[in-house]
This record gives C-alpha cells, sequence and structure tokens, in this order.
C-alpha cells in the first residue's frame, strides 16, 4: 500500500551534498503500459526531421529558454517544434515538452504520435481541460488506450455519470495496471450508483499480485465506511492493516475504525506505533487528537469521486517510488482534477517535480496545500529547501526563520534552516540557528539530538572556535557513542593539529568500521596515515576511497600525494591531472596546478587541512 513521507531531500548546490556527505552530516548522505498512440512510431517526417540539423541548432535554444513556443518571435517549423519538444522532454521539462508537441500537433493535426505525446504530457503537466479535449481523439485511434480510458472514466465519474465512466475503465488495457485501476476505479463508479454490493463483488474479482489484497481489502472499507456499514469496515480495515502496516492510510483508517467501536485505547496503540517507525506524521498528529479528544471521526472518502480519487493517489505515489514522471503524474494530476481537497496526493506530485529538478513547480505545487491542513506546517520546510535548491536563499531562509520563530523548539525547522546556511558556507549564521535549537532543549537530553551538537561543531570549527567545536563534538559523543561521522570528523582534526593522535587514529579505523562503504570516511583514515607519515598504509586505502568515490577530485589528489611519497611518480601525476579535470576548484586547484608544474615537496599540498576532511575542498 501507499507510504507517505514527508519530503526531506535537503536540496543544496552539487558541491554542497559532496562537502556535506565528506563532513558525515546526516543531511547529506507497477507494471509495464503503453501510451497508445503516444508509443507508435513516429511519422516519416518526424523521423527525417531528426536526422535535420538546421532545426536542431534553431530550436534547442528555445527548450531551454524560459518562454512558450507561440512566444518565439520567428517563423517554427514542425520538425523544429518536435525536436524542442524532444529536447525539454529529455531534460525532464514537462511543461516545455507539452508545449512544444502541442505546437507540433497543431501543424500536423493528424499525426498519431504527436497526438498521443501531446495528450499525456497535458496530462502530466496538470492542463487538465486541454487533455480532456484531447481525449476523444486519443480513444478515436486507439480505443483501449488506458491513460486515455482513465481521463475519460475520471470526467464522467466527475459529472457523476457513473455507467459511463464504469464502461471507460473497463475498455482500458496494458497490463496489471490497467488491471488494478479499471477494478479499484469500476467499483467506486458502482458504489457512486448505490450498488454498494456490486461494488464489493468486482472487488472481489480482482486478481493479481500479492499486494493487489491491500488495495482491494482497503478500498473495500472505504466503500463500506462511506455507505455506513461502519462493523464490516473495520473488518476490512483489520484485514488490510494485519497485510500492511506501514501505510500511512490504513493505519489512519484502522485507527479512526477502532475509535469508532469504543476501542479508544487500540486506536492509540496502533498510533504510537506508526510512529515509533516512521518519525511522526502530521497526518497521524491530526488523528491522535481527534482520538484524545473523543470527537467522532468521519470517513477518509465521503463521496465516490474522493475514494477513486484515492486510488489514483495511491497508484500514482506508488509509481512515482518507482522512477518515471509521466504516468505517475498524470495518475496524480487526475487525482486532484477529480477531488481538488486531496492535499496527500500533492506531496507525491512536489516530490515528482523536485525528482527531475523542477523546484519552482514543486513550490506551486506545495503551495496549493491549504493553510489548515495538518500536512502544512511540514510542507513550509519543504517549501524553503526548494527555495535553496532554487538559489533563493534570503526567501529559504526567511521562510524557515518565520517557523523557528514562531516554535523554537521546532528542530526540524531548526536543522533545515542551519544545513542550508552550512552548506553555503555561510557558517557564523548557522551556528547561531543550531544554538537556538540547542538552547530550545532546555533539560531535554538523548540520542536524538547529537546532530545539533556535530552540525554545530562544524560550523565553530570553520570559524575557527576549535575549543568550543571540540566540546560539541564530544557531546554529540556523549549522546550518539560510536556515530561514524562525529568519529570521522573529530578524529582527523586531531589528526591535523597533532593532538591525541593514537585515539585519534583509533576513531577513524572505527569509522571506516561502521562504514566501510563510505568513500569519505575511507579518505579520511588513508589522509590520516598519510599525515602520519606512513605513505605504505596510506595507498590501498586511498586507492579504495577513489574506487568508492571516483567522482571526487580531492580523494583523487589525495592518492597522487601518496603515490608521490611511495616514488610511483608517473601515476601521480596522472591521479594529479584526473583530479583536476573533475572541475577542482578554488585552493585544490591552484595546489593541483603548483604539484604538476613543480612535485609534491614544492608545492604546499596540506595547507587546505582540515577542511578536506570537512568538505572536500
Amino acid at each position: 500500500m501507499i507510504r507517505t513521507q514527508p519530503i526531506r531531500s535537503l536540496f543544496v548546490r552539487r558541491e554542497a551534498a559532496g562537502r556535506d556527505a565528506r563532513q558525515g552530516g546526516a543531511a547529506a548522505h507497477i507494471a509495464s503500459s503503453t501510451n497508445g498512440p503516444s508509443s507508435k512510431s513516429p511519422s516519416r517526417l518526424l523521423r527525417v526531421a531528426l536526422l535535420s540539423t538546421l532545426p536542431f541548432l534553431a530550436f534547442s535554444s528555445f527548450a531551454n529558454a524560459d518562454v512558450k513556443a507561440d512566444e518565439v518571435d520567428y517563423p517554427q517549423t514542425l520538425s523544429g517544434n518536435y525536436l524542442a519538444g524532444v529536447i525539454a522532454h529529455g531534460d525532464h521539462d514537462i511543461a516545455k515538452a507539452a508545449d512544444f508537441f502541442a505546437r507540433a500537433l497543431k501543424q500536423d493535426s493528424a499525426n498519431q504520435f504527436l497526438l498521443g505525446r501531446t495528450f499525456t504530457l497535458k496530462l502530466a503537466n496538470g492542463e487538465m481541460e486541454e487533455a480532456m479535449g484531447l481525449t476523444k481523439a486519443v480513444l478515436a485511434v486507439d480505443p483501449d488506450n488506458l491513460l486515455g480510458r482513465l481521463a475519460s472514466g475520471v470526467y464522467d465519474l466527475k459529472k457523476r455519470a457513473y455507467s459511463s465512466a464504469r464502461k471507460n475503465f473497463s475498455q482500458a488495457t496494458g497490463g496489471p495496471l490497467a488491471q488494478l485501476s479499471d477494478k479499484l476505479l469500476s467499483a467506486w463508479a458502482l458504489a457512486g450508483a448505490n450498488k454498494v454490493d456490486e461494488a464489493l463483488a468486482l472487488l472481489n474479482e480482482l486478481q493479481g499480485p500479492d499486494w493487489f489484497d491491500t488495495f482491494r481489502t482497503y478500498h473495500a472499507g472505504l466503500i463500506l465506511d462511506m455507505a455506513n456499514r461502519r462493523k464490516e469496515a473495520a473488518e476490512r480495515f483489520a484485514a488490510a492493516y494485519k497485510s500492511d502496516n506501514n501505510s500511512l492510510r490504513i493505519v489512519e483508517a484502522h485507527a479512526r475504525a477502532l475509535a469508532l467501536a469504543g476501542d479508544k485505547e487500540g486506536a492509540l496503540g496502533v498510533l504510537d506505533t506508526f510512529d515509533q517507525t516512521a518519525n511522526g506524521s502530521p497526518v497521524i498528529a491530526n488523528t491522535r487528537k481527534l482520538i484524545e479528544e473523543d470527537r467522532k471521526p468521519t470517513p477518509l472518502a465521503t463521496s465516490p469521486q474522493a475514494g477513486a480519487a484515492e486510488v489514483l493517489y495511491g497508484i500514482g505515489a506508488a509509481l512515482g517510488r518507482d522512477g518515471g514522471d509521466e504516468f505517475p503524474a498524470a495518475y496524480l494530476q487526475l487525482a486532484l482534477y477529480l477531488d481538488p481537497k486531496a492535499s496527500l496526493a500533492l506531496i507525491p506530485l512536489a516530490q515528482l517535480f523536485q525528482q527531475i529538478g523542477d523546484y519552482g513547480r514543486a513550490v506551486d505545487v506545495l503551495e496549493r496545500i491549504p493553510e489548515d491542513s495538518p500536512l502544512r506546517k511540514g510542507v513550509e520546510i519543504d517549501i524553503a529547501l526548494n527555495y535553496n535548491a532554487l538559489d533563493k536563499v534570503d526567501e529559504a531562509r526567511a521562510h524557515l526563520m518565520k517557523l523557528i520563530d514562531a516554535d523554537p523548539s521546532n528542530l526540524e525547522a531548526v536543522v533545515a534552516l542551519g544545513n542550508v546556511l552550512r552548506g553555503r558556507k555561510i557558517f557564523a549564521e548557522a551556528a547561531d540557528v543550531y544554538t537556538r535549537g540547542i538552547e530550545s532543549l532546555g533539560d531535554k537530553t538523548g540520542r536524538a539530538y547529537w546532530s545539533l551538537y556535530y552540525f554545530r561543531g562544524i560550523t565553530l570549527e570553520r570559524t575557527d572556535r576549535w575549543e568550543e567545536a571540540e566540546a560539541d563534538f564530544l557531546k554529540a559523543l556523549e549522546l550518539y557513542p560510536d556515530q561514524p561521522m562525529v568519529l570521522n570528523y573529530l578524529g582527523y582534526s586531531w589528526v591535523d593539529k597533532g593532538m591525541h593522535l593514537d585515539k585519534a587514529l583509533g576513531m577513524i579505523e572505527k569509522a571506516v568500521e561502521l562504514r566501510p562503504s563510505d568513500g569519505y570516511i575511507v579518505d579520511s583514515l588513508g589522509w590520516a596515515y598519510f599525515k602520519l607519515g606512513r605513505f605504505e598504509d596510506a595507498v590501498p586505502e586511498l586507492e579504495r576511497a577513489v574506487e568508492l568515490r571516483p567522482e571526487d577530485p580531492t580523494i583523487n589528489d589525495h592518492l597522487g600525494d601518496a603515490y608521490w611519497k611511495v616514488g610511483r611518480k608517473l601515476e601521480a601525476t596522472f591521479q594529479w591531472n584526473h583530479a583536476r579535470d573533475l572541475d577542482a576548484e578554488g585552493d585544490t586547484l591552484a595546489t593541483i596546478e603548483r604539484k604538476l608544474k613543480v612535485g609534491l615537496e614544492n608545492a604546499t599540498s596540506d595547507a587546505e587541512a582540515p577542511e578536506r576532511a570537512a568538505n572536500g575542498k
């Protein structure tokens, strides 16, 4: 079933992500279907267009520009629009791809390939009126088209034309995905026509992989709950929960059913179990409050439209986790078209846009979640992180500071803002943010808070406040002994400063034992050996680090230094050249270029330590 988790990727620039990984920061580191017409081969004209250099050069520019096809000042050709659409699609820019394919379709309205691509992309982009306007044409050339039948059926369902909706759903083809979509959506169409028992009988016909059972049982429970057959609904929810107790919606439905049956203690126990594994959820927190206050829970789906949207949301979210963007986006957009209040569908839709790098669209989607929604508080942090990914640091900072000022104990916002600032080397301000979070703890202590001290320690060390930084690292280890990232950072810092050498090396070795596949930590061990003059020991560790992180310029640079020290100077030169070509920058690049000219002995190869251990520079 569907597991809805908060969006918590730290959207920082690539170099910041590498830096966090080197620091060891916690912040860093269904079945196949066809589109009908869109899956058919392009026409001969379009195949010829693929070989045309001139249109490619002319139109690739506005595939990457912030303009729509009809805003370009000079004449366009069918082949140019098509190629621009291909380029935009390759860049995962759904909106621009939809625009260019639509323009090409206007120039060749009989082209089935262009019809299919335009329809699918318009649907995935949420341009529902345009997509619905193409549905009849799509089904005219491919009557079994899955997305075409889904869109047509959803349109009927929205208009309460339940018989027509079911007919559309039943004609979709495309393997298990079409079978699952047909039976679940048709069941909701029957429920809309007050044919609940027929809906349940249809669900019983659903056969397929084991996980089909969870969908079938859960939606049977929702249909029974909407029909006010609460006892039968509770039995279905209990069965679904037994099958999958990690699904947010199943957990919520089961807890609500228990509360309605008078088992308040059992309902709260279900929520407690989920919170222990999912680290909390605003939806579950809202349900908990409702049950604790003895308020009567309402059905999760109060209409056939909401129930069908739940189907589309659930399948779309599952497809999105398996990769791809068009199909899961189409399912999620259909869910929102059918039930604009289906806020849960906005979360995986925003995740899809984040995955393809369209952070602006992700912000737009998340902003659609109502202010009074229990999801909104967590979403505010995600909006800020998307602003950071867009290099809108001021907006990200303001967004997160507003949350922290309203609630200084909001540690999620504190860590998010601190990590944004730290990732952009605004270390002093980041330290102040982490300090606010630590001060809000009061007498609270425990492993959960180790990262606050660790992150603040990094920012203090970066601002030359070593004694305070060291105290924070030691505090982090007190809260979480043998935490590999802290062991790595503190151990390397001690080695660099010539302090507690035996203990420091032991800490780094322990970190490698705990994280043997972490190239940055393995690099720290090799570089510690190098700093201690144990060059023969350094080489194999640094070679392994390069195998784990071949794209990292600093690790390749370290291996070059070690090769030089053991007399393998030709290999050292190769590694330095390779490190330079991997986009080394700043002091690292300058040092590499000096070593290539004058050799290691006449170049300052360790001037940046311990920053190397901290951020890969």
